[in-house]
């Protein structure tokens, strides 16, 4: 099977086989330097996730969408037909546990990913410098690469959805919500599809790098999306990041 054919074939398998999960309620475009960053990332089964390039050739995922690294595949558009790149070293935190993250517990859900060379076309975001305490209303900005709507098909399309912090935010996770809808119907808000993708904010005038989505729910904790969307913040890991990253010969 070619390259083109493989890629169609996975966001097909991926469409009618998984929830409607994406960057539901919003048809914003992140901006110009944002949607550079972003990257479609395509793990075993047709699993669907975003990331984002922190480094001309590494990037940043979520822990449970890089558990595979035989399997894991970025889909370069660039490229005529678009090619399927493998990559060179994959690193996940040492404290991601896949039980608690099958069990709906807190884990460090994070992961880099070392690219054999440069994406054309791509540029890396920064990583923001974490801001304590995280406070409830704050404003946060997710991006990903997921279909529109429960029912669409247009995957590798980047959007953004502003949200803000909800419940008691910490260091260990952060919950978002719609504003306007506030968990009790739908609302904007990420979903598998967007997993690996960025949490932003604004600091010094520039989106940065805050966290990195993890799970979502539907409206009032039911399955599916629009509800909350679970973050992995940088606060506590942004060291282990970049001396991650270093390790992979990037300077962040």
């Amino acid at each position: 099977m070619t390259p083109l054919r493989l890629i169609c074939s996975l966001i097909a398998w991926f469409t009618l086989a998984q929830p409607a999960l994406a960057i539901t309620g919003s048809r914003s475009a992140p901006s110009d330097a944002v949607a550079r960053a972003l990257v479609t990332v395509i793990g075993p089964n047709g699993v669907v996730c975003t990331g984002t390039m922190i480094a001309p050739a590494v990037l940043l995922t979520a822990g449970h969408c890089a558990t595979s690294q035989a399997a894991l595949r970025i889909v370069d558009y660039a490229a005529t037909p678009p090619r399927l790149i493998t990559p060179r070293k994959i690193l996940i935190h040492p404290r991601y546990n896949a039980q608690d993250m099958a069990a709906h517990r807190v884990t460090v859900d994070l992961a880099l990913v070392q690219l054999p060379a440069p994406m054309p076309g791509k540029a890396p975001l920064a990583l923001g410098t974490p801001r304590l305490p995280v406070v409830t209303g704050a404003p946060y900005t997710i991006a990903g690469i997921g279909s529109s709507s429960p029912s669409g098909s247009d995957v590798g399309t980047a959007r953004a959805a502003p949200l803000v912090a909800t419940g008691k935010p910490g260091t260990l996770q952060i919950r978002l919500t719609d504003p306007s809808t506030q968990n009790k119907r739908p609302g904007m808000g990420g979903c598998t599809g967007d997993s690996g993708g960025p949490m932003l904010e604004m600091q010094d005038g520039r989106s940065v790098i805050a966290g990195v989505v993890s799970w979502s729910t539907g409206p009032n904790f039911t399955n599916g999306c629009g509800g909350l969307t679970g973050v992995t913040p940088l606060t506590l890991y942004r060291d282990w990041l970049v001396q991650a990253a270093r390790s992979l010969g990037a300077a962040l």
